[in-house]
């Protein structure tokens, strides 16, 4: 049985939604709504949040929550992860990235993307499938593209892959297999120590993707296809929609819902 540690990186500086750890959804700042729904995970063994900031540390203990104050120099979720699994040093297995921006993560994706360190990937994450144009066309929507044996290929924020010519006529928007990829990631150990060591990619650095730094070093990704996960939130108006929906009762606090995978 692996020995997992789930980290929630918790960064108080965002350029698109300031101070988005602390931002109140129903009440409550975002990410304790993450500690919450992770600790009540029985497959995670230990959960920290890691931040950089004292008023984030201060709420998260306050809700009860294991912090550690971290660096206010990484450079992506990654390396406060790292940070947090060198400190703890506990021989875990496998040791988890939660977003600390995602207040419904559920707990399907995440044992989806651990399943695939188990299965022999050195890093493993999640994707669900595009349903829609305007997704597909969305920057801030992650694309990716996966071998047939499910190795990430590619992380873009555009639209991935391309299609040369037009679509078969009816052909709607997620059916030709485009991937939004959800930003969770599980980590062997030594892997993760090898990601960090790398530093940053010309390639992370032109999409502004972590996980890119991994694949131009030639690290296998597992991507896990979910039917359904949830999202970030990474603008007010993301923050102001889920609030309408939770209160309107349109999403569940469930944390297993849309937690089916394919391969």
């Amino acid at each position: 049985m692996s020995r997992v540690l789930g980290v929630i990186p918790a960064r108080i500086g965002s350029f698109r939604l300031p101070r988005k750890p602390l931002q109140p959804l129903l009440g409550k700042p975002l990410v304790v709504w993450v500690w919450e729904r992770a600790r009540s995970m029985d497959f995670l063994d230990r959960v920290v949040v890691a931040t950089d900031s004292n008023e984030v540390a201060e709420a998260c203990r306050q809700a009860g929550a294991e912090v550690l104050l971290t660096s206010r120099s990484h450079p992506s979720g990654t390396d406060r992860v790292h940070e947090v699994a060198a400190r703890l040093n506990a021989g875990f297995d496998v040791v988890l990235n939660i977003q600390g921006d995602e207040p419904l993560v559920q707990a399907g994706a995440l044992r989806a993307a651990v399943s695939m360190v188990q299965d022999g990937f050195e890093v493993g994450t999640c994707a669900t499938p595009i349903r829609s144009q305007r997704e597909l066309e969305d920057p801030s929507v992650v694309k990716v593209v996966r071998t047939l044996a499910g190795s990430a290929l590619y992380f873009s924020r555009a639209p991935i892959p391309h299609r040369y010519g037009p679509a078969p006529e009816g052909r709607e928007p997620g059916r030709d297999g485009h991937l939004r990829h959800v930003g969770v990631y599980a980590y062997e150990p030594d892997a993760l120590e090898r990601w960090v060591r790398f530093g940053r990619s010309r390639l992370e650095t032109e999409e502004g993707l972590e996980q890119l730094r991994a694949l131009e070093n030639g690290m296998r990704i597992g991507v896990a296809v979910l039917e359904e996960a949830a999202h970030g939130v990474d603008t007010p108006e993301d923050l102001a929609r889920l609030e309408r929906r939770l209160r309107m009762g349109n999403v569940t606090a469930n944390t297993t819902q849309g937690a089916t995978a394919t391969e």
